[in-house]
This record gives structure tokens, C-alpha cells and sequence, in this order.
């Protein structure tokens, strides 16, 4: 009696693997570029060693609700209106408040500005870097 002997497994093809993922490589350097790099001759602006300020036509609040409109300091709202109306519309009024201000007080201030005629109202903040 005479054993068979089992087929003899045959390797898988490694080098047709490598081929794939050489061809998969060199296919997402090519589309990996869809944008032309930067021309060297450009130099980009550094804001690393900038000073924060307010813009120049904003409301500032402190932390303890006194509004501030360009260093004069204001009673309210109202008073913001009367002196800002002067050089600008009411379309769009920019505040500056101190972190430390209660959330209540900004909407309180918001809504006043908005009950005064103002369309929009924006909050300016500062965005962190990280």
C-alpha cells in the first residue's frame, strides 16, 4: 500500500504584494499634490510677536460691566449709540469683553444693543494657537 502524499502548498507571491503597495506609493505622491508650493520669493507674515488689541471701533467691557468706546468710558448702551452712531452705522456692533465678565452681563449688553437698533452684534474673542 502506498501513502499519498499531499500536495504541495505553493508560496503565496510576495513580490506581487510589494508591487501593489510600491504602485498604491507612488499613486497618492502623484495626487497628494494637487496644490503648485509656495514661490519661494514670498515671505509669510509672523503674528507670533504681534500685540493684541481690540479694533478700533469696538465696544469694550470689562470684567465689571463698565463699558469702554475708544478710552471714553460710557453709562450704557445707550450712550454707546449716541457717541458711535456719529462715525458709524448700527449694522454691526463689535464687543470686546473681559474674560472674567459674566455671560448674563454680555447678554444683557447684547440685547440692550439690539433693542437700540443694532442688526448685528459680534463678540470679538481671542483664538488660541495649539
Amino acid at each position: 500500500m502506498q501513502l499519498k502524499s499531499k500536495p504541495r502548498q505553493s508560496r503565496e507571491p510576495t513580490i506581487a504584494l510589494i508591487n501593489v503597495v510600491f504602485l498604491m506609493l507612488i499613486f497618492f505622491m502623484i495626487a497628494g499634490t494637487l496644490t503648485p508650493p509656495l514661490n519661494g520669493s514670498v515671505q509669510l507674515v509672523e503674528t507670533m510677536d504681534l500685540e493684541g488689541r481690540e479694533p478700533p471701533d469696538a465696544l469694550v467691557i470689562r470684567a465689571d460691566g463698565t463699558l469702554e468706546y475708544r478710552g471714553a468710558e460710557l453709562t450704557n448702551a445707550a450712550a454707546y449709540v449716541e457717541r458711535a452712531a456719529v462715525d458709524l452705522p448700527l449694522d454691526a456692533v463689535r464687543i470686546v469683553p473681559d474674560r472674567s465678565l459674566p455671560a448674563v452681563a454680555l447678554k444683557q449688553i447684547s440685547a440692550d444693543l439690539r433693542g437700540l437698533g443694532a442688526s448685528q452684534v459680534y463678540v470679538v474673542t481671542e483664538r488660541g494657537l495649539r
